[in-house]
């Protein structure tokens, strides 16, 4: 349970997907003018990355990698379907995204309407595909330490989006330098961010 406990920790704050690898920086850019729709897709992300990591973790080990298929038959013992990995996690990554937009749009479209486009991007998200490769690169041991990694990936990027947003809402009514409107300040506030979030580094997980 310890265990469980230091990656979900570690994958929120340490290996944060935004500040410490920059991962799905376009939907954290565009997307966070608002904290309400940040919200709205910080949860996706985080139901997205919840489900698709410790899928795709059945997946590599029970289809993909070197000798997974010996569940079958020992004859399948060399048979090594890595090479498929890319194309097998985007298709469940998309497939996990439209189920997230459907419900989406049934119960809340007012959000639906406020993510626009950017709701189906989290299909190309580069955060969501990181999370799947980041796991497979991991070698976790077991389900539940890919889906502690999963969980914990959304949520530090769901507090990543929802920081920011807080912050851009604050900032409206501040006195920004003209050329620093809009996107240059929001790169100046996310560096911050980040130097913020390395000072998590020296936590002894």
């Amino acid at each position: 349970m310890e265990n469980l406990v230091n990656i979900f920790v570690k994958s929120v704050f340490i290996d944060n997907m935004i500040f410490a690898y920059f991962l799905g920086m376009c939907s954290y850019l565009a997307v966070s003018k608002t904290v309400k729709t940040s919200t709205g897709l910080g949860i996706a992300v985080i139901f997205v990355l919840g489900f698709t990591v410790p899928v795709d973790y059945l997946i590599e080990n029970f289809l993909l990698k070197e000798g997974a298929l010996t569940w079958l038959s020992p004859k399948f013992a060399d048979v090594d379907l890595s090479f498929l990995s890319f194309i097998i996690f985007i298709a469940i990554i998309a497939s996990m995204v439209q189920l997230v937009e459907m419900i989406i749009e049934k119960f809340s479209p007012t959000l639906y309407n406020s993510l626009g486009i950017f709701l189906p991007l989290i299909a190309v998200n580069c955060a969501i595909l990181g999370g799947s490769l980041f796991m497979q690169e991991r070698a976790y041991n077991n389900i539940a330490e890919a889906t502690a990694f999963g969980l914990g990936s959304g949520v530090g990027w769901f507090l990543a989006i929802v920081g920011i947003a807080a912050i851009r809402e604050k900032i409206r009514y501040s006195n920004v330098p003209d050329p620093l409107k809009g996107l240059g300040i929001t790169f100046i506030i996310t560096g911050l961010m980040g130097i913020a979030f390395m000072g998590f580094m020296g936590i002894k997980l």
